[in-house]
């Protein structure tokens, strides 16, 4: 095996930033490579040295008056490598009308992502192959060449960005500083979605005086990221169940008129797959299928096709193009950047305590287990502050993808926030996604006045569809 030991040399060797960087330029803005923003790049520093980075930026422009604009707000769709420079205009057109006609929609590609200095890590360990091998190791053969698997993806991200340390969250918050900066803002108006939230929390623990008005949505946990990946990979155990029962109460699916009986058609027809469509790429499939409940039917209805005709199932893990080895190389490093790493044992205890759980755990999204591989962090990810202004959170009681007791152990962090809890709801993405009136309402009010809920508020949700 190689080593990563001159890697992890310069990666230590490098000096910490806590100091403010010094003053942004104000953006140039011009044409967007798409309708319907204007874009801008700003300059920050890399890390160390005098070295630095170009960060892409996007605006919508309000669309009230003068007398009704109350500035920018910045939006993150979440990752970590989400890009949001178009983010800005998809998010603007959910936004409530009150929010797009008072704010300037800012979004922004952050460091490592789309056109901020992406990263690529290569072939990742093999990552973009299909099929793809067997995602759940169930003898000790199988744990250690799952091991093997994870140090290659380690290598080829920090063979290919020497710079990997400084793609990180704390780092990312100092340019969302400099963007605040460059734009003439005094606060930083900020809406944030599943890794956005934690984004706006790591912001608030290093510029707790310059946090404006804050939503945070789809809350992800203050955990190392490991402990994170293993918490969700429970919960989409818990959804997936809810999701055999919804099967089972829909029988013109033709999966199953009964929970265990929709479990055994869906576990066949995973063991059955042939082809560059494998169990790899079927639980890839159901990752992304669990954590929305628009995508049930459609997942249920292809499932069915499949079953019964023989149809193919779609595609689902990252495929070898430029935009998806990004994506898959930012969440991988910012992850692995972030939180302290698991040792190998940590991670086969954690897939051993999921196959304990079930037989056929989801294992899609414990991208941290690469970490084991990792220099650790010279940043940690740290959250909120106690001199912070109190800010708004967002969140669906089943949400998968960023548990609820998650959310609240963030709470927990940011001191005299107010969470609005969409019960009833199993989906991922709260505000001006589920167009609930009382969340949306709720969250408006807040960035329009700056007045929070008294206390926790309790919405009403819509059920399973």
């Amino acid at each position: 095996m190689r080593t990563l030991r001159p890697v992890v040399a310069l990666v230590l060797l490098a000096p910490l930033l806590t100091a403010t960087p010094a003053a942004a330029e104000p953006p140039e803005f011009g044409a967007c490579p798409f309708e319907g923003a204007e874009c801008a790049e700003l300059s920050v520093p890399l890390g160390e040295g005098d070295r630095s980075i170009s960060i892409t930026i996007s605006r919508v422009r309000a669309t009230g008056t003068p007398a009704e604009h109350r500035g920018a707000l910045l939006v993150n769709p979440g990752g970590p490598g989400g890009s949001g420079l178009e983010y800005a205009v998809s998010k603007g057109e959910k936004l409530p009308e009150s929010v797009r006609r008072s704010y300037d929609i800012i979004g922004f590609d952050p460091r490592g992502v789309g056109r901020s200095a992406p990263l690529d890590c290569g072939e990742l360990g093999g990552l973009f192959e299909h099929p793809a091998p067997e995602p759940v190791p169930a003898d000790r053969r199988a744990e250690s060449e799952h091991l093997h698997r994870l140090r290659a993806m380690a290598e080829d991200c920090l063979r290919h960005n020497p710079d990997a340390a400084w793609m990180n969250t704390t780092s990312t918050a100092r340019d969302v500083d400099r963007i605040r900066e460059a734009l003439g803002e005094s606060k930083l108006n900020f809406l944030g979605v599943s890794y956005g939230s934690y984004l706006g929390a790591a912001y608030a623990a290093q510029f707790p005086d310059r946090v404006g008005r804050m939503v945070l949505d789809s809350v992800v946990s203050p955990d190392r990221w490991h402990d994170f990946d293993v918490r969700q990979a429970f919960a989409m155990l818990d959804q997936r169940d809810t999701l055999f029962e919804w099967i089972a109460a829909h029988p013109d699916f033709g999966l199953g008129q009964t929970k265990q009986q929709a479990r055994e058609t869906y576990s066949a027809a995973r063991a059955g797959l042939t082809g560059s469509f494998g169990p790899a790429e079927f639980d890839n499939l159901v990752y992304k299928t669990l954590s929305r409940t628009e995508r049930w039917e459609p997942f249920a209805r292809d499932l069915s096709a499949h079953v019964h005709q023989g149809a193919p199932l779609s595609p689902a893990l990252p495929e070898s193009d430029p935009e998806s080895r990004n994506y898959e190389a930012a969440l991988r490093t910012v992850k692995c950047a972030d939180s302290r790493r698991p040792s190998e044992d940590e991670v086969i205890g954690s897939l051993r305590a999921l196959r304990a759980a079930d037989p056929e755990p989801i294992v899609t999204g414990l991208e941290a287990t690469t970490c084991a591989y990792w220099p650790e962090p010279v940043e940690p990810a740290r959250f909120g502050h106690p001199e912070m202004p109190p800010v708004l959170l967002t969140q669906a009681e089943h949400d998968p993808t960023t548990p609820l007791d998650g959310a609240r152990r963030m709470q927990a962090r940011l001191p005299g926030a107010r969470m609005v809890t969409l019960h009833d709801s199993y989906s991922h993405g709260v505000f001006a996604s589920q167009r609930n009136p009382c969340v949306d309402d709720a969250a408006a009010n807040y960035l329009l006045t700056g007045e929070l809920p008294a206390d926790d508020l309790d919405c009403q949700g819509p059920g399973l569809p």
